[in-house]
């Protein structure tokens, strides 16, 4: 949990400055669809291991669940200290509008018009900016947010690097469609709601938003499978690596893109969808590099 290194890091200085132990309030949020009690059935655990690393004189830890999106305000003007949000804004508030013509593509891809690659855009930037706008209201002057996404290093919304993963799916998805068991109607209603701004789009909504100091903005990448290495070397043939890897990606893709799937196609056709994509990405994967890119960046409310 990114509140267990934080409060490590805080108790670091804490000690070294001899200062008397404080106590954390960790607010959660998620969707109100987010299964609360799984996470709080977990933190008698996390609080003993905490205190174990820590040190027996931490302060009091307290943690509330707070089920409400983050496109909208979540707690009181001024009350938080910091903020940190992790593979969430890449998601957007709701399916842009005008994706009409992006026909038989379920997100932006290489041949999507330049109306679906606008649509696509204009939603972010009044998600993202919202997001800016409801966290500076909470905040305090002096206050700190770190936030990772997926985002990319091109500056065309619909490169491979941000857009091809979600393509591959859609490829999986028209095979179904040419095989009769989706109908084309159904796939052609479908699109993925989100975005992966480049660090200039960001930047340029921090500006504009006028909220934020950007303190760092960096991009890092990590392979599709990132035990790819390891599985190379203990794998009998290249071959059945690839064929773990496709597993590997295919599964985690479906545990994240599986809900809205079946909102949409219903849960009868998922197991052959991903079988069908698994087969296309170990495909792929093995005639080129295949990352995902992330993009942290650190900001400040000016005092």
């Amino acid at each position: 949990m990114a509140a267990s290194e934080l409060i490590k890091a805080v108790e670091i200085i804490r000690q070294k400055l001899k200062k008397k132990p404080i106590e954390y309030q960790v607010l959660l949020n998620d969707l109100p669809g987010n299964d609360f009690n799984t996470i709080f059935k977990s933190l008698p655990n996390f609080l003993q291991n905490l205190r174990r690393e820590i040190g027996g004189d931490v302060g009091p830890c307290l943690f509330t669940g707070v089920p409400a999106s983050f496109y909208g305000r979540l707690f009181p003007k001024k009350s938080v200290h910091f903020v940190h949000s992790s593979y969430s804004l890449h998601w957007l508030s709701k399916v842009p509008e005008g994706l009409e013509e992006n026909k038989r593509n379920i997100y932006m891809t290489g041949n999507s018009p330049r109306s679906v690659v606008k649509a696509y855009y204009n939603q972010f930037q009044k998600d993202f900016s919202l997001f800016l706008k409801c966290r500076a209201q909470e905040l305090v002057d002096g206050g700190r947010m770190i936030l990772t996404l997926l985002g990319r290093r091109s500056q065309n919304p619909a490169s491979k690097e941000c857009s091809y993963i979600w393509e591959l799916l859609g490829l999986a998805l028209n095979d179904l469609v040419d095989q009769g068991i989706i109908e084309e109607e159904k796939l052609e209603s479908f699109h993925i709601p989100k975005y992966m701004p480049s660090p200039i789009e960001i930047r340029i909504e921090v500006a504009k938003e006028a909220s934020f100091v950007i303190d760092s903005i960096k991009v890092s990448q990590v392979d599709w499978n990132v035990s790819d290495n390891n599985e190379m070397n203990k794998a009998k043939s290249v071959d059945v690596s690839l064929k773990g890897s496709g597993y590997n990606v295919a599964k985690y893709m479906r545990a994240v893109a599986e809900p809205i799937l079946i909102s949409h196609f219903g849960e009868e056709v998922m197991d052959e969808l991903f079988i069908r994509y698994r087969e296309i990405i170990a495909d792929r994967m093995a005639k080129e590099t295949t990352q995902f890119f992330n993009v942290t960046v650190s900001l400040t409310k000016p005092r």
